[in-house]
């Protein structure tokens, strides 16, 4: 990692097919369009914005403002919601930059959460077999993980993500400042994703969570003059895991499949709720305690690590109930991506910032652990 000038984090991604970096500060707007301009020097380029109307309404001034001496951009408008994360949007938004005539040097600017960043991608990796993109995430999930990687893609009536590409941003751009107008939900929801990353590679970060939740979570709000420097470190430390494991492991061939963990039994939670009872986090969060249930029956997992993990999961909540059987899960588990000839792929914890792949989870099993987490749920 890196600082620029103002000492903001500038964290590298470095794969063998794209290096890029991704810099974490508040008021990054103000000065987004001579920051796209240091990325292409001497190349033309077309920015066209994808963002929801409820995004735009919040941010547009600001990132208007850096275009001022600039023809600004073309703005694009996408539903919010994972159930508008399918092919038709992806269709749709390309017809309309054919329209407006975007050609190869549009530059197109993902100004949203998940959904608006893995669409924009997608569309970007295949709009005249691929442009530039560059992620500007609205969302903590977003700025501490979807972002990062570029994997893109979107959802088909059998599963999620089913469709994509590996499609890497020019840059991505945390304006931490983005976060003062989420919804508690939403940014406990993404913190989860950063629990996750503690658990699975780093133990500092866990142990940071864990002895200053009351800070993270006091700033972790709207106010205007709240103080976030725990809430930035987070994101911070986040981005430095998800960079690391991906510079290692691009196309997620074996250690980059460590960063699904609790994203099994997750997706599956998100299916049978049809994607409209829980955010992303929310379900991850549930699938982390089934998989903590897994590692537990196995002995992988010593209890002490077990509590302690299932109890930071829980201070970040509330997380929200649903109604899905235990039977019904583990059988939407059958069609996670991670599958490989039928076989389930399940990420395990093995202690706190260590993680394993397994290839022979059992139904029983998975039931067993899903039916145990229904249960603490119900309680």
């Amino acid at each position: 990692m890196r600082y620029d000038k103002k000492t903001v984090p500038v964290i590298p991604v470095n794969t063998p097919s794209a290096s890029y970096h991704a810099t974490i500060a508040p008021g990054l707007l103000r000065t987004l369009s001579p920051r796209l301009s240091k990325l292409n020097p001497g190349k033309p380029f077309r920015p066209f914005v994808i963002t929801s109307p409820n995004i735009w309404a919040l941010w547009s001034k600001p990132f208007l403002a850096s275009f001022k001496d600039k023809e600004p951009p073309t703005v694009l408008f996408h539903p919010p919601g994972e159930r508008h994360k399918r092919l038709a949007s992806v269709e749709s938004l390309a017809q309309q930059l054919a329209t407006a005539g975007a050609d190869r040097d549009a530059l197109l600017l993902a100004f949203g959460g998940g959904v608006i960043g893995d669409i924009t991608g997608f569309l970007a990796a295949i709009y005249m077999r691929g442009i530039r993109y560059v992620q500007i995430p609205t969302t903590l999930l977003a700025q501490v993980d979807s972002s990062i990687g570029g994997k893109t893609g979107v959802n088909l009536a059998a599963g999620k993500n089913l469709i994509g590409s590996f499609h890497h941003p020019q840059a991505v751009f945390a304006d931490t400042d983005l976060l003062r107008t989420l919804p508690p939900a939403e940014l406990r929801a993404g913190l989860q994703e950063s629990i996750k990353a503690g658990i699975i590679y780093d133990t500092r970060l866990f142990r940071y969570m864990e002895q200053n939740a009351e800070a993270i979570l006091d700033t972790s709000n709207t106010k205007k003059n709240a103080d976030t420097k725990a809430l930035t470190k987070v994101v911070a430390a986040s981005v430095r895991v998800k960079a690391d494991v991906v510079s290692k492991d691009e196309k997620e061939s074996g250690l980059r499949m460590i960063l699904n963990f609790g994203h099994t039994i997750g997706h599956a939670i998100e299916a049978a709720t049809n994607y409209k009872q829980l955010l992303h986090g929310e379900a991850v969060a549930w699938g982390s305690i089934a998989a903590l249930s897994v590692a537990r029956a196995r002995n992988t997992l010593s209890e002490k690590d077990a509590n302690r993990i299932a109890n930071l999961i829980l201070r970040y909540g509330p997380l929200p109930t649903f109604k899905a059987t235990a039977e019904k899960l583990v059988a939407l588990t059958a069609r996670d991506k991670k599958n490989r000839s039928g076989i389930r792929s399940f990420i395990l914890p093995t202690a706190i910032g260590k993680v394993e792949i397994v290839r022979d989870v059992t139904e029983p099993e998975l039931l067993a652990a899903t039916q145990s987490m229904l249960t603490l749920m119900r309680k």
